[in-house]
């Protein structure tokens, strides 16, 4: 990416064994995420394009010395940041603090967009996947690589459990993931807050027991009608605008928590005196993905949840700039990136 709206094709040279630590991965599936279309819409025009792309699975083509868990052959999924899953904050369930790890696209290392990656501490970053390259289950899989742990990471944070109600704002796929998440834990009335019809149904599959399409102040009123007047537990806020932060906050119930996971366009939100006195909880943040692939990977495997149906339309890597456009226009829920 060069600046918002400048996405080019590149020939790069093949990723190599750095370290001792490292693999190189040859991608299978990767997509383009809803947090990509922040900078595609404002990024500041540059004369040296950044990598991009930190959702991918593949197989891998070659190890460092050092690495023991993965071997050459072996179908993997990322985690949308690597880590050594060893550190003091990898055993808090903090992967994304690692103090060895980064992110794709930066510092030297590759995007996950693009036909190969050398992943950093590839031991504790790499999941092997018991199935074959060309199966049926890989959209569902690439999940694990960031929305269905990062919707996961919502109700988790939340504190969703058997018998609870909860609101989800926002029908991107992070959003639709969430919905999983809260129903799997046990939620009981789950509220889906989006616009899009095709999504929101897709959400009611998920198992979205009710659908508010409004906005603002008519939103947070469709919530508290739905609840007696007092509003819900829960609150996973999964789009990042000061606008749906207020909307949690007037749906939420005195007590409840509001989990935040869409990444804030906004520095400063409406958290004095009111906030303190509901004793609202506020919590969220960036998902340690890879603290929760383990977890979730049985249920994919078994059909339990699907959450690859968040994929709706398929590109080829030379139509990725199509992709993002189609993404940014919501032509498109998530579009994955085939490779």
């Amino acid at each position: 990416m060069y600046g918002a709206g400048d996405v080019r094709i590149e020939n790069r040279p093949d990723p190599t064994i750095q370290q001792p630590t490292d693999a190189v991965v040859r991608t299978v599936l990767s997509c383009v995420c809803g947090s990509d279309l922040w900078p595609y819409k404002s990024m500041p025009a540059s004369g040296t394009g950044r990598p991009m792309g930190h959702e991918f699975l593949g197989v891998v083509e070659e190890t460092g010395a050092g690495v023991s868990g993965v071997r050459t052959g072996d179908l993997v999924v990322a985690p949308f940041t690597y880590c050594d899953n060893t550190c003091d904050y990898c055993a808090r369930g903090l992967h994304f603090s690692c103090r060895q790890g980064g992110r794709y696209g930066f510092d030297g290392v590759d995007g996950g967009q693009g036909e190969a990656v050398r992943v950093p501490q590839a031991d504790g970053t790499l999941v092997k996947l018991p199935v074959a390259a060309d199966a049926a289950l890989l959209p569902s899989l690439l999940t694990l690589s960031d929305v269905m742990t990062t919707g996961h990471h919502g109700a988790v944070t939340a504190g969703v459990g058997h018998g609870d109600g909860v609101l989800v704002i926002g029908d991107g796929a992070v959003g639709l993931c969430a919905v999983i998440a809260a129903r799997r834990l046990g939620a009981e009335r789950i509220i889906l807050m989006g616009r899009h019809t095709a999504r929101t149904d897709l959400g009611r599959d998920f198992g979205a027991t009710d659908v508010v399409a409004e906005r603002g102040e008519e939103g947070i009123a469709r919530v508290r009608d739905l609840t007696g007047g007092d509003g819900v537990e829960k609150v996973i806020e999964a789009v990042g605008t000061r606008q749906t932060l207020q909307t949690a906050l007037g749906s939420v119930m005195d007590g409840g928590t509001i989990s935040r996971l869409g990444v804030p366009q906004y520095e400063e939100g409406p958290v004095g005196p009111s906030m303190i006195m509901r004793n609202l909880t506020l919590t969220g943040g960036a998902s340690p993905s890879r603290a929760y692939i383990d977890e979730l990977l049985p249920d994919i495997l078994d059909g339990t949840i699907e959450p690859g149906r968040v994929f709706d339309q398929s590109f080829s890597v030379d139509r990725t700039p199509d992709a993002y456009q189609a993404m940014a226009d919501r032509r498109v829920l998530k579009a994955p990136i085939a490779l």
